[in-house]
Protein backbone atom coordinates (compact mmCIF):
# COMPACT_ATOMS: atom_id res chain seq x y z
CA UNK A 1 0.00 0.00 0.00
CA UNK A 2 1.10 3.17 -1.22
CA UNK A 3 2.05 6.42 0.93
CA UNK A 4 -0.62 8.01 -0.49
CA UNK A 5 -3.23 5.49 0.10
CA UNK A 6 -1.99 5.40 3.91
CA UNK A 7 -2.65 8.82 4.43
CA UNK A 8 -6.07 8.85 2.76
CA UNK A 9 -6.98 6.46 4.90
CA UNK A 10 -5.88 7.80 8.04
CA UNK A 11 -7.77 10.86 6.71
CA UNK A 12 -10.76 9.65 6.12
CA UNK A 13 -10.50 7.91 9.54
CA UNK A 14 -9.82 11.44 11.09
CA UNK A 15 -12.39 12.79 9.83
CA UNK A 16 -15.07 9.92 10.15
CA UNK A 17 -14.36 11.27 14.16
CA UNK A 18 -14.20 14.96 14.01
CA UNK A 19 -17.48 15.62 10.94
CA UNK A 20 -20.06 13.78 13.60
CA UNK A 21 -18.05 15.30 16.87
CA UNK A 22 -18.13 18.49 15.72
CA UNK A 23 -22.01 18.01 14.40
CA UNK A 24 -22.75 17.06 18.02
CA UNK A 25 -21.43 19.88 19.76
CA UNK A 26 -22.71 22.65 17.23
CA UNK A 27 -25.85 21.26 16.52
CA UNK A 28 -29.56 21.98 18.84
CA UNK A 29 -29.94 20.98 22.08
CA UNK A 30 -32.50 18.40 21.31
CA UNK A 31 -33.47 14.42 21.11
CA UNK A 32 -33.35 15.27 17.34
CA UNK A 33 -30.12 16.51 16.96
CA UNK A 34 -28.45 13.52 19.20
CA UNK A 35 -30.15 10.65 16.36
CA UNK A 36 -28.78 12.72 13.74
CA UNK A 37 -25.60 13.19 15.06
CA UNK A 38 -25.09 9.01 15.75
CA UNK A 39 -26.53 8.22 12.21
CA UNK A 40 -24.23 11.02 10.68
CA UNK A 41 -21.15 9.12 12.80
CA UNK A 42 -22.31 5.30 11.98
CA UNK A 43 -22.03 6.65 8.56
CA UNK A 44 -18.82 8.58 8.12
CA UNK A 45 -17.65 5.53 10.33
CA UNK A 46 -19.17 2.28 7.94
CA UNK A 47 -18.28 4.28 5.02
CA UNK A 48 -14.28 4.65 5.95
CA UNK A 49 -14.17 0.99 6.40
CA UNK A 50 -16.10 0.05 3.04
CA UNK A 51 -13.15 2.72 1.41
CA UNK A 52 -10.52 1.01 3.09
CA UNK A 53 -11.80 -2.61 2.48
CA UNK A 54 -12.15 -1.60 -1.31
CA UNK A 55 -8.55 0.00 -1.07
CA UNK A 56 -6.34 -2.64 0.45
CA UNK A 57 -8.48 -6.19 -1.12
CA UNK A 58 -8.85 -4.54 -4.47
CA UNK A 59 -6.15 -4.70 -6.90
CA UNK A 60 -3.68 -7.40 -8.49
CA UNK A 61 -4.87 -10.78 -7.14
CA UNK A 62 -1.75 -12.29 -8.59
CA UNK A 63 0.74 -10.62 -6.19
CA UNK A 64 -2.02 -10.88 -3.40
CA UNK A 65 -1.96 -15.20 -4.44
CA UNK A 66 1.94 -15.23 -4.04
CA UNK A 67 2.08 -13.21 -0.72
CA UNK A 68 -0.73 -16.02 0.75
CA UNK A 69 1.38 -18.48 -0.44
CA UNK A 70 4.41 -16.78 1.62
CA UNK A 71 3.05 -16.23 4.13
CA UNK A 72 1.79 -19.24 6.57
CA UNK A 73 -1.26 -19.27 8.90
CA UNK A 74 0.73 -19.63 11.85
CA UNK A 75 1.90 -15.90 11.43
CA UNK A 76 -1.45 -14.43 11.42
CA UNK A 77 -2.42 -16.32 13.74
CA UNK A 78 0.24 -15.14 15.82
CA UNK A 79 -0.29 -11.58 15.47
CA UNK A 80 -3.88 -12.70 16.42
CA UNK A 81 -3.17 -13.97 19.56
CA UNK A 82 -0.93 -11.25 20.69
CA UNK A 83 -3.74 -8.69 19.71
CA UNK A 84 -6.39 -10.73 22.09
CA UNK A 85 -4.28 -11.07 24.67
CA UNK A 86 -3.43 -7.67 25.23
CA UNK A 87 -6.64 -6.03 24.36
CA UNK A 88 -8.56 -8.74 26.43
CA UNK A 89 -6.44 -8.23 29.06
CA UNK A 90 -6.84 -4.16 29.06
CA UNK A 91 -10.71 -4.75 29.25
CA UNK A 92 -10.17 -6.96 32.30
CA UNK A 93 -7.68 -4.92 33.72
CA UNK A 94 -9.85 -2.15 33.24
CA UNK A 95 -13.11 -3.52 35.04
CA UNK A 96 -10.79 -4.35 38.03
CA UNK A 97 -9.70 -1.71 38.09
CA UNK A 98 -12.60 -0.15 38.19
CA UNK A 99 -14.11 -1.69 41.00
CA UNK A 100 -11.21 -2.18 43.35
CA UNK A 101 -10.40 2.24 43.02
CA UNK A 102 -14.29 2.63 43.43
CA UNK A 103 -13.71 0.40 46.45
CA UNK A 104 -10.55 1.55 47.91
CA UNK A 105 -12.18 5.40 47.78
CA UNK A 106 -14.76 4.23 50.04
CA UNK A 107 -12.52 2.65 52.05
CA UNK A 108 -10.15 5.36 52.32
CA UNK A 109 -13.00 7.91 53.17
CA UNK A 110 -13.82 5.84 56.31
CA UNK A 111 -10.49 4.64 57.15
CA UNK A 112 -7.46 6.84 56.09
CA UNK A 113 -5.17 4.33 57.28
CA UNK A 114 -6.76 1.74 54.58
CA UNK A 115 -4.81 3.39 51.86
CA UNK A 116 -1.59 1.16 51.60
CA UNK A 117 -3.38 -1.89 51.49
CA UNK A 118 -5.99 0.02 48.94
CA UNK A 119 -3.51 0.63 46.67
CA UNK A 120 -1.91 -2.58 46.66
CA UNK A 121 -5.40 -4.10 45.04
CA UNK A 122 -5.68 -1.07 42.16
CA UNK A 123 -1.79 -2.29 41.55
CA UNK A 124 -2.70 -5.63 41.15
CA UNK A 125 -5.66 -4.98 39.19
CA UNK A 126 -3.24 -3.14 36.74
CA UNK A 127 -1.02 -5.59 36.81
CA UNK A 128 -2.74 -7.89 34.63
CA UNK A 129 -2.84 -5.41 32.05
CA UNK A 130 1.19 -5.73 31.96
CA UNK A 131 0.99 -9.48 31.87
CA UNK A 132 -1.06 -9.54 28.88
CA UNK A 133 1.24 -6.60 27.41
CA UNK A 134 4.15 -9.08 28.51
CA UNK A 135 2.39 -12.10 26.76
CA UNK A 136 1.98 -10.07 23.38
CA UNK A 137 5.96 -9.34 23.07
CA UNK A 138 6.47 -13.19 23.59
CA UNK A 139 4.54 -14.03 21.11
CA UNK A 140 5.87 -11.35 18.60
CA UNK A 141 9.14 -12.12 19.83
CA UNK A 142 8.34 -16.07 18.51
CA UNK A 143 7.02 -14.90 14.81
Amino acid sequence: MSLTVKLLLVAALVLSIIIPFGYYLIGEKNKKRYKRAVGTNVFFYFGTFIIAAIMMFGGNTAVAADTAAAASNATGFGYLAAALSTGLSCVGGGIAVASAASAALGAISEDSSALGKSLIFVGLAEGVCLYGLIISFMILGKL
